[in-house]
């Protein structure tokens, strides 16, 4: 890497961790009360976790968008897209919950999963110009960018419902008010700073070094190796690259949502307050985000692979730890909810960095797009099937079964260990 490029990459990470902190207030604080407002307006346990559905769904569809337009146009209008989308959706929740409207809080739902697609899709834009060897912890600095706004959001959703009450609001529709502001000043950031797009420079720097490769290799009879088995072999490589991250980051997300979106719920139906289920999701968002410089130099150093198998294991364990946890424990709660944001942390930045690697430049963007889209429809399952399953059976069947799902990763990537090859050094 050139020491220009070098810089570039420094200035990029900079203002994704910008945006990331913004954002991150902005997803976590709707994340907390999105499952009781749903709970309060419908009036049912069993439809509580249709706000991650909705979530989840939208950001499916927000994925394949931000994918496309980052694919044509860079990074920087895809990202900036996404969290103006997100902030409007913001807008549509609490007007929903001032009119007491139900169709008009599940679509705005849906709009508002784009600043998760976007928050998400991010980290990619922190490995375009990364050094192979040093992919994952550029995923992980974007990641842990969203640790302070994460932490934050959550633990306002007292505070801003209190005041959402005095402006004649309910009050847990203030939280969304935050995630309004967060979201638009996180897509100005970009907007205005991510300037030279990272996507598209990369490009150029690949076609410069394709160039140049050309030319050298013009000189020099190509006889040794037929380009056609050479082409199946990269070809069959990018698929299996492509099948394993997606099917680790999928698990992951379907767990991680279950019981995320359930914890809330649960916690109010024995008794505890807005305040305590603010400060548990607050714990498990950091969870999520706080440990990615250690996993990303772990992901770079141990591998890919051993730190998926990480990631199932200790799914497994929060899943355990939350069933058996009494119902008026808080500290065994937060314990178990912390384990499922390292879990999902152990599982996203291995997944996605198994991704980057096999997939080329040229097209990096789309794919990215599309399975980030399957990640998002894990979880829109993962939090509609939650209250489903909560309102037949309890909240420790969900906790529980979805520590076993978790340790279907194992299998999934088992003799998936291969060596890894620059195929996309760019």
């Amino acid at each position: 890497m050139t020491t220009t490029t070098a810089e570039l990459q420094h200035r990029t990470l900079r203002v994704l961790v910008v945006a990331q902190v913004l954002s991150g207030a902005g997803l976590a604080a709707g994340v907390t009360v999105g499952a009781l407002l749903a709970q309060d307006m419908l009036g049912s346990t069993g439809l509580a976790g249709l706000p991650a559905a909705l979530l989840t769904a939208g950001s499916a569809v927000t994925a394949v968008a931000i994918g496309r337009i980052s694919q044509e146009w860079g990074r920087r209008p895809g990202l900036a897209t996404g969290y103006a989308v997100g902030a409007l959706g913001s807008v549509g929740v609490v007007v929903a919950a001032v009119l007491d409207s139900s169709a008009l809080l599940f679509a705005a739902l849906f709009v508002y999963g784009a600043g998760s697609a976007t928050n998400l899709q991010a980290r990619y834009a922190g490995a375009d110009l990364a050094e192979v060897d040093h992919r994952a912890r550029a995923i992980s600095t974007v990641l842990v960018a969203t640790t302070l706004g994460g932490v934050v959001g959550p633990l306002l959703a007292a505070p801003t419902g209190d005041l959402a009450h005095m402006v004649g609001v309910p009050h847990l529709a203030g939280p969304f008010l935050l995630a309004g502001v967060a979201y638009l000043a996180a897509a100005v950031v970009l907007a205005t700073r991510l300037r030279p797009d990272p996507l598209l420079h990369a490009r150029e720097l690949a076609s410069s070094e394709l160039a140049s490769s050309e030319l050298a290799s013009s000189e020099v009879a190509l006889t040794e190796v037929p380009p056609g088995p050479v082409a199946e072999t990269r070809a069959a490589q990018v698929r299996h690259g492509i099948l394993v991250g997606a099917t680790v980051m999928v698990l992951t997300q379907a767990v991680m949502v279950a019981i995320m979106t359930m914890t809330p719920v649960h916690m109010r139906d024995h008794g505890h307050g807005t305040a305590a289920a603010g400060a548990v999701i607050a714990l498990h968002v950091a969870a999520m985000y706080l440990p990615s410089p250690v996993t990303g130099r772990l992901v770079d150093r141990v591998g890919r692979t051993p730190m998926a198998i990480a990631s199932g294991v200790t799914l497994l364990l929060a899943g355990v730890l939350a069933a058996v946890a009494p119902d008026d424990s808080v500290l065994l709660l937060a314990l178990a909810l912390a384990l499922l944001g390292l879990g999902w942390n152990f599982g996203l930045v291995s997944g996605t960095a198994i991704i980057t690697d096999a997939v080329p430049i040229e097209t990096r963007a789309r794919t990215q797009g599309w399975v980030d889209v399957s990640i998002a429809i894990a979880g829109a399952g993962g939090g509609l099937m939650s209250g489903v399953v909560v309102e037949m059976t309890s909240y420790s069947v969900l906790s529980f079964a979805g520590g076993l799902l978790a340790l279907a990763i194992l299998p999934a990537i088992a003799g998936a260990a291969r060596p890894r090859t620059p195929l996309a050094a760019a």
